[in-house]
């Protein structure tokens, strides 16, 4: 019985077998490693990914597609929404780091990266095909259009690449967007910061981004009694993530 997707899981099942291909081929999964895919749908990827790894745990919210998924050997299905999910305990489970991948919806793609951000250590890697405009955002570079918070709070904690850019016409049904999938990967060490302190900073920031920071920025740290020095006459875009992570260890 064919599965009819499901808006209000923002499902678009990836159909494409040269980009599946490749997808699998950039994620280079290798046996016995504690892979997570988040939202498997139907099965596209998860296929080739279990070929090359054996075991693999999958995500999956719609009830009808984890029923399926729970009748293939090799499959752990954890039916849940990814939000609640403890990845932090599943890699305890696993007894290494985990390497998560996933066709992320395009309703919930940023609260699940932040989910994700908050069991960093749990992770070895992620590969996730997103939105193209989302990915575009979060490897974008200071003084571009696309540098946001997002931006910022990601790549404090994570390395960014975009991978692959994927069409609408690899997916069925064709989502009315571009898709990319990016590559994260955990800093080793990062920098030592107050992760709340640092996205209240950086939301300052950018709440008014065609002002300079002396009068955004500059009464929030005013407030705080900051006497250092950090030049003001600057748009947030215009400002590195090393330079807020270093303000928001020093405020």
């Amino acid at each position: 019985m064919k599965h009819i997707a499901r808006k209000r899981f923002g499902q678009h099942f990836l159909s494409d077998g040269y980009v599946i291909e490749a997808i699998v081929d950039a994620i280079d999964p290798q046996p016995g490693q504690a892979l997570v895919e988040i939202g498997p749908g139907l099965g596209a990827i998860t296929q080739p990914l279990k070929a090359r790894c054996q075991q693999l745990t999958v995500v999956e919210l719609d009830r009808d597609l984890a029923a399926r998924l729970r009748k293939q050997d090799g499959l752990t299905v954890v039916e849940s929404d990814v939000l609640k999910v403890d990845f932090a305990a599943l890699q305890a489970e696993r007894g290494q780091p985990l390497r998560v991948v996933g066709n992320l919806p395009y309703n919930i793609s940023t609260p699940i990266l932040f989910h994700l951000l908050g069991a960093v250590q749990a992770v070895q890697d992620q590969h996730f095909m997103l939105q193209k405009e989302v990915v575009d955002r979060m490897v974008a570079e200071p003084g571009s259009k696309a540098y946001g918070r997002l931006s910022v709070m990601l790549q404090w904690r994570y390395h960014m690449e975009l991978v692959i850019d994927v069409p609408p016409e690899a997916f069925d049904p064709p989502p009315r967007v571009e898709s990319a999938v990016v590559r994260m990967l955990p800093w080793p060490t990062p920098a030592a910061v107050d992760v709340a302190r640092l996205e209240e900073l950086v939301a300052v920031a950018f709440s008014q981004r065609r002002k300079v920071l002396r009068n955004t920025l500059g009464h929030w740290l005013e407030e705080r009694g900051f006497a250092g020095d950090f030049d003001l006459a600057r748009r947030a875009e215009e400002v590195p993530v090393a330079e807020f992570v270093a303000l928001a260890a020093a405020v």
